[in-house]
């Protein structure tokens, strides 16, 4: 909100809290800051998940967004959130933990729209897809209503035109001229401003409101940032809550490995992100399922190997993991001796089935052998798959 703030994009009033009585003095706060006689606070819990409004907590607390209504009432709202975790259709079964919460204006909602801008490869350019149901999962308006969807094709150094503009707030069906239409035209400006200016890939916001009187106001968003330019974009980055994400995926960050964590049982290590989706599908095809996706790279040195190895064999719900080598640029010796270093230094929880092909394979081949290791050597990829999901069923 504060991001959108700074690009004249126009959101509520907002306060961030981290405890209970911090959560009472925000809703003060906001509640000051309003004009209304009356006014409404939303509390909010935040956490990298959709679906908030009907999540449940792990204590049993229902919905991660709540109406304030009286004095006292954001406390304890905020204390049956706050220390839990949130379980949304998002989260799975183990949720997100709840470390915040965000106290906002309540506004007197009209209509709820949707607007969002990202890239698009078909043009290569960039899209801005709208409707004027908004408030509501915008995949199911696609699905049942495709007509109350509209898209613009916008390019990249140019920017929405006057007339993409015009179409836009036509479309949202506000009133040529209106206070309305021109707060959108200006909103819309502000977001690809932001959009252009932060990197960003993707800026969903769901929902525009316009206000009963007749104001435009962005009431929630989805951002995500390109990571290749966090270089750019220190201070976006350095807000990263590591927290809300899968621990292996932020220890696997940390040794620039392509990681992607899942809730199957084969551990999996591949070069390649093509070859790591057939080994995941093989996987599936004989009965198993991956407990992630690793892509190592073309450029993997050993000691990058052993941290990858490390990482599956830490993970509790690896029943057996699986090497699975191409060699081109990343030599099969390279990979042969990263997991020998790495087997022989945190030792073998699991079982481990190796397939390497490709250049210096013989070579790699032998420094696995001559490990004394007890590895599981695979043919061919169908081969480690079956060997793999078999190793699997005998620990059960």
């Amino acid at each position: 909100m504060a991001l959108m703030r700074g690009y004249q994009v126009p959101v509520p009033t907002g306060v961030v809290a981290t405890t209970p009585a911090e959560a009472e003095a925000a809703a003060d706060r906001v509640r000051a800051a309003s004009n209304k006689p009356s006014p409404v606070v939303v509390l909010k819990a935040q956490v990298l998940a959709g679906g908030r409004g009907r999540g449940t907590f792990s204590n049993g607390f229902k919905s991660g967004v709540h109406m304030i209504t009286k004095k006292g009432q954001a406390a304890e709202v905020a204390a049956q959130m706050l220390g839990h975790r949130l379980i949304t259709k998002q989260t799975g079964e183990e949720g997100k933990p709840t470390n915040s919460v965000y106290l906002m204006e309540g506004l007197q909602v009209a209509r709820e729209l949707y607007i969002s801008i990202m890239l698009d490869r078909a043009s290569s350019g960039c899209v801005i897809i709208a409707s004027p149901s908004g408030g509501m999962s915008i995949e199911d308006v696609a699905a049942a209503t495709p007509e109350l969807i509209s898209k613009e094709l916008v390019e990249l150094t140019a920017g929405p035109t006057p007339q993409q503009l015009d179409r836009l707030a036509a479309f949202m069906k506000f009133a040529p001229g209106s206070r309305g239409s021109t707060q959108f035209k200006d909103c819309v400006k502000g977001l690809w401003r932001m959009f252009t200016s932060t990197d960003a890939t993707l800026i969903e916001i769901n929902p525009v409101a316009e206000t009963t009187e007749g104001n435009v106001f962005v009431c929630d968003a989805k951002i995500n940032f390109d990571d290749n330019a966090s270089f750019r974009q220190a201070q976006i980055f350095a807000q990263r809550d590591h927290s809300q994400e899968d621990v292996r995926e932020v220890e696997a960050a940390k040794y620039d490995l392509n990681y992607i964590g899942l809730t199957g049982e084969i551990g999996c290590m591949v070069n390649g992100a093509g070859l790591a989706m057939a080994t995941m599908d093989i996987i599936k095809l004989h009965g198993g399922t991956p407990a992630n996706f690793l892509d190592v790279g073309g450029g993997a040195t050993a000691d990058q190997v052993t941290h990858a190895f490390e990482l599956l064999n830490a993970d509790n719900r690896v029943k057996a993991i699986l090497v699975n080598i191409f060699g081109g640029i990343m030599k099969c010796d390279t990979i042969a001796e990263g997991i020998v270093q790495a087997a022989k230094h945190v030792g073998l929880k699991v079982p481990l089935v190796v397939r390497l092909e490709g250049t210096n394979v013989e070579r790699g081949k032998k420094l696995i052998q001559e490990s004394g290791l007890d590895i599981i050597a695979a043919a061919d990829l169908d081969d480690a798959a079956k060997k793999a999901v078999a190793a699997c069923q005998r620990l059960k």
